[in-house]
């Protein structure tokens, strides 16, 4: 080999090895980000379709991925043992997590959504009032969010918890009972309320309007919240923006989630008309309504424990 061809391997060598270097430096940072969401059928999965959450932090070097859940205590688990940074539930599942020492982080909620959740009746029935109640069968999901309306909701109009007979019993086993007349009345949400009215033409009893906020939350653990401030203040953004949108567009928001759920566009017509929109930071306010909740379920014996929701605050709150 000359001497040229030898300089000339040399130069390419080098120029190869300038090329390499900036490559390897980048590969030598620290690794990315991630953003590991839990999503329940609704919202996110529209989050998810849309691609925008991953497009904003993308530039921060974050890897967002996604794992769909049947109930929110199912993703709190989840996130207790470590497998998702983020997750959407009701009132309800993070109270019985925090008293079983899960390291919740509340980060965002909704807008009280009451009108939501409801007392049905049957058509034709003699319950005319809540005070009708009285010694009758509620069917209800324990530990819920209607749990807690239903204790409420008594209370505001002169009865006692133990003034009516509480059945508790899941969705699909309440409308049973409920359309068999095993039960007089059933406490529950949407879409579940709205199927019932429009396929069982059951009446509306209460609303939660009145008696309780009724939000949605999202929630993260306390690590991970102290961590990564800024890639959830993009995320609630991005929540934020569908809720606007849904606001905006309810018929195209029906058909979506009509899909998803894999119920009748008419049926999620009802929900999403009589709903409300808008998801930001959680305050003490808001947290102070959780308070409320957990210390009546406390007082019901639902949980172990008298807990401080306080504690499950994330960094930042106002």
């Amino acid at each position: 080999m000359t001497q040229l061809s030898i300089s000339r391997r040399r130069l390419v060598q080098g120029a190869a090895a300038s090329l390499a270097l900036p490559g390897l430096g980048a590969f030598a940072q620290a690794p990315a980000r991630r953003l590991r969401v839990g999503n329940q059928k609704g919202f996110l999965n529209i989050l998810k379709g849309r691609g925008t959450l991953e497009k904003r932090l993308a530039p921060l070097g974050v890897a967002v991925s996604w794992t769909e859940f049947t109930a929110g205590p199912v993703q709190l688990e989840a996130l207790n043992v470590g497998s998702i940074d983020f997750g959407d539930v009701g009132e309800a599942p993070p109270i019985f997590a925090q008293a079983a020492g899960a390291p919740l982080a509340y980060v965002a909620a909704t807008v009280p959504r009451p009108s939501a959740e409801a007392v049905l009746v049957p058509k034709g029935s003699a319950i005319k009032s809540v005070a009708d109640l009285k010694g009758r069968k509620v069917a209800l999901n324990k530990g819920s969010n209607v749990h807690y309306f239903l204790v409420k909701l008594l209370e505001k109009h002169g009865l006692a918890y133990g003034d009516v007979q509480v059945v508790f019993l899941p969705p699909a086993d309440a409308r049973a009972a409920f359309e068999k007349g095993s039960v007089d009345a059933w406490v529950i949400w949407d879409p579940f309320l709205a199927a019932a009215e429009r396929t069982l033409d059951a009446s509306i009893l209460a609303d939660g309007k009145g008696v309780v906020g009724n939000r949605a939350y999202y929630f993260s653990s306390l690590d991970y919240a102290a961590k990564n401030q800024d890639v959830l203040r993009i995320l609630i953004e991005e929540i934020n923006k569908i809720d606007v949108w849904g606001a905006a567009n309810k018929g195209e928001l029906a058909t979506e989630l009509a899909t998803l759920w894999g119920i009748p566009k008419a049926v999620v017509d009802v929900s999403v008309g009589r709903s409300a929109y808008g998801t930001g930071p959680i305050t003490r306010a808001i947290l102070a309504e959780q308070q409320q909740i957990a210390d009546t379920f406390a007082s019901l014996g639902l949980i172990p424990r008298k807990i401080n929701v306080l504690e499950a605050a994330a960094a930042g709150l106002v």
